[in-house]
């Protein structure tokens, strides 16, 4: 084994997931701000310890001075979806970024593994820009809904505690688990219009009273005291049916809008 500093090695690795699950975050928001749907749920992120990379590296024949080519999953991002078909449309926003280039992709959804195993694998080349220049990494993102996710986890750690060597009747209850993981994420599939529309129907509603709130604050800040405290009292009354919230939030509107056409005078 070669006597480089591994901490070291593994630095730009480091900061490339923090970035990455930055950026990931932050096109999850941009997308539910601009009231577009989000197939991102939520995201996390890892780099492989030194000795999961030199098991790696012994198991796949990659020598030491070739690690960072030969070993392409150091730096790794695993983003969780609703449903399939928002492992598809991820798959298109990750490949149009300019600040990353797709390297290649493994689609394990469409072709299963043996085990069941089902994610939408894709290798980037990232830029970091460190202390001492700029320099290109390999990552991997991984794309699965939360079924997957789910199965994927048992998998992990049921392989962890067998060293890879699992009884066969383990394995043909995991194969099980993983089809009824596959059939939930195809019924799902099924009634994601319904699901979705829910979901934008909480959200817009959520939207609204906040709106509702931060507008009754704002009259405080122009002295309508009088007025803040009924719109309150109307607030208190429907927040619980919701019903009458837009007419209200419209009302409020009005008010503010006659409160800043009175400072202005």
């Amino acid at each position: 084994m070669d006597g480089r500093d591994w901490k070291k090695f593994l630095l730009p690795y480091e900061q490339a997931v923090e970035e990455l699950k930055v950026k990931f975050k932050t096109l999850r928001g941009e997308l539910k701000s601009r009231e577009e749907y989000a197939p991102i749920e939520f995201v996390t992120g890892r780099v492989k310890k030194i000795s999961s990379v030199l098991e790696k590296a012994k198991r796949l024949n990659v020598p030491m001075d070739e690690l960072e080519s030969g070993i392409e999953d150091i730096a790794g991002i695993r983003i969780m979806c609703q449903f399939v078909e928002d492992t598809e449309s991820l798959a298109e926003l990750i490949r149009s970024r300019q600040d990353m280039s797709v390297v290649y992709e493994k689609d394990y959804i469409t072709n299963k593994k043996p085990s069941g195993y089902r994610s939408f694998h894709i290798i980037i080349e990232y830029p970091v820009q460190t202390a001492l220049g700029m320099k290109k990494i390999l990552a991997e993102v991984q794309i699965r809904t939360l079924a997957m996710n789910f199965w994927a986890t048992i998998e992990h750690s049921l392989n962890y505690k067998y060293k890879e060597q699992l009884p066969a009747d383990v394995r043909a209850r995991l194969s099980k688990a993983a089809e009824a993981a596959y059939q939930l994420d195809q019924e799902m599939s099924s009634i994601r219009g319904e699901i979705v529309a829910s979901q934008r129907m909480f959200e817009d509603n959520s939207n609204l009273i906040n709106r509702v709130l931060n507008n009754i604050q704002e009259l405080y800040f122009y002295h309508r005291v009088r007025e803040a405290v009924q719109f309150q009292l109307r607030f208190n009354e429907i927040w619980e049916t919701e019903e009458g919230l837009s007419d209200l939030s419209a009302d409020i509107e009005a008010a503010i809008s006659r409160a800043k056409k009175g400072d202005n005078n």
